[in-house]
C-alpha cells in the first residue's frame, strides 16, 4: 500500500471538494455516507480545502462534524487540507500572515477532533520564497506538532526541484486524467519519481466528463464552474466529446464502468518505469459512486496499450482552466 508522510492509505483516494463547493451541496447525512463508504473501501486518504465552500461550510466544517459523530474514523485516515488562499478572492497568500491566518482557522475549524497531517499552499505564491513559506510552516506547525507535512499543489517540475531542496515534500498534487495528460510530458511525474514523492492525482475522471454522464452542456448545472472552464465551453464541447464516446466504448468492452476505466488507467502508470507511485483522487457527491470509483479494477498492458493508442489520436481542445488561472505554478 502507498503512503503519504508515513501513513499507509489506500491506492485510491477521496477528494472532498464536491462535498460543499458546488451550487447546491448534497444534505450533511449524503456528504457523511459518502466519506464513510470511502473510508470503509479503502480510501483512507481525504483531501479538502479551507476555501471549498464557504467560510460557514466547507470541508473543514463538514470534517468536525463527521468526525464528532465517527471519531474511530480519525485515526484511520490521512487528512490533506488546501489553504493559503484569500477566501475572497482565491488569490494565492502565503504569506507570513496569511499563512497563520489559513493554518489556524482550519485548526480552530476541525476544533481539535483530527489533526491536519498534510498542508498543501492551492498555488504557489510567486510574491513569496519557499523557504520564507516553508520555514513558517516547519518551526511553528509541524515542530509543534500541529501539522504533519507539507505538500504542494498545482506547481511545475521546476517548483519541485525547489522544494526539495529547501523542506521534506510529502506529496504533489496536480490534475492528471485521460485528458489532462500533461504531468506526463512536463517533468513534474519525472520529479516525483526521481525524489521518490507520491503524486496525487486530482480530477482523474476530468471533472466528470470522462464519467459519460455529461452528454451536453445542459447536463453542467447553472453556477457550477465547469460552465466558465475552456474545455465544456461550446466550441470545444464537441470535440472533446469524442474522446468520453472511445473510453465508453473500451469501458464497455472490459465489463467496467466509463469512471473505472479513467480510474484505472491512473492506477496503471503508478510505479511504472520513470513514473511514481500516483494516487487518484475521484470526487463524488453519492456513496454509490464513491462504492463505484473505489472499485479495484486492473489493467492489462494490452488495454492500457489501447487506451494510450487513443490518446494518441486524440487532441483535448481547450486549456484546463480560463486564461489568468495560475497554473504549474
Amino acid at each position: 500500500m502507498p503512503q503519504i508522510n508515513g501513513q499507509e492509505v489506500g491506492p485510491i483516494g477521496f477528494g472532498l471538494m464536491n462535498l460543499t463547493w458546488r451550487p447546491q451541496p448534497p444534505p450533511e447525512e449524503v456528504a457523511f455516507a459518502a466519506i464513510r463508504t470511502a473510508i470503509q473501501n479503502g480510501a483512507t486518504f481525504l483531501n479538502g480545502g479551507e476555501f471549498y465552500g464557504t467560510p460557514e461550510y466547507n470541508s473543514l466544517v463538514l470534517l468536525n462534524r463527521y468526525f464528532t459523530k465517527y471519531p474511530e474514523d480519525a485515526s484511520k485516515v490521512c487528512l490533506s487540507i488546501k489553504g493559503a488562499v484569500d477566501v475572497q478572492t482565491l488569490k494565492p497568500d502565503s504569506s507570513p500572515e496569511g499563512l497563520r491566518r489559513s493554518l489556524d482557522n482550519s485548526i480552530k475549524l476541525l476544533g481539535g477532533v483530527k489533526k491536519i497531517d498534510v498542508f498543501e499552499a492551492a498555488r504557489r505564491d510567486p510574491k513569496v520564497p519557499l523557504a520564507e513559506a516553508f520555514g513558517i510552516l516547519q518551526k511553528e506547525y509541524i515542530e509543534t506538532g500541529k501539522l504533519g507535512g507539507i505538500a504542494l499543489s498545482e506547481v511545475s517540475a521546476a517548483t519541485i526541484h525547489e522544494a526539495v531542496k529547501i523542506a521534506k515534500i510529502v506529496a504533489v498534487e496536480v490534475e492528471l486524467s485521460l485528458w489532462s495528460t500533461e504531468p506526463l510530458t512536463n517533468g513534474v511525474a519525472a520529479a516525483c519519481q526521481q525524489y521518490g514523492i507520491p503524486l496525487v492525482a486530482y480530477s482523474p475522471v476530468g471533472r466528470g466528463m470522462l464519467t459519460g454522464a455529461i452528454k451536453s452542456l445542459d447536463d453542467i448545472p447553472a453556477g457550477d464552474m465547469r460552465r466558465h472552464m475552456p474545455r465544456f465551453q461550446p466550441e470545444n464541447f464537441e470535440n472533446n466529446i469524442k474522446l468520453v464516446k472511445q473510453v465508453e466504448q473500451i469501458a464497455k468492452k472490459k465489463g467496467v464502468t466509463p469512471a473505472q476505466l479513467a480510474i484505472a488507467w491512473v492506477r496503471w502508470l503508478s510505479g511504472r518505469p520513470g513514473m511514481p507511485v500516483i494516487i487518484p483522487i475521484p470526487g463524488a457527491t453519492k456513496p454509490e459512486q464513491v462504492e463505484e470509483n473505489c472499485k479495484d479494477v486492473t489493467l492489462t498492458d494490452e488495454e492500457a496499450e489501447e487506451i494510450n493508442d487513443t490518446l494518441a489520436k486524440f487532441e483535448v481542445v481547450g486549456t484546463r482552466y480560463p486564461d489568468g488561472a495560475p497554473v504549474n505554478t
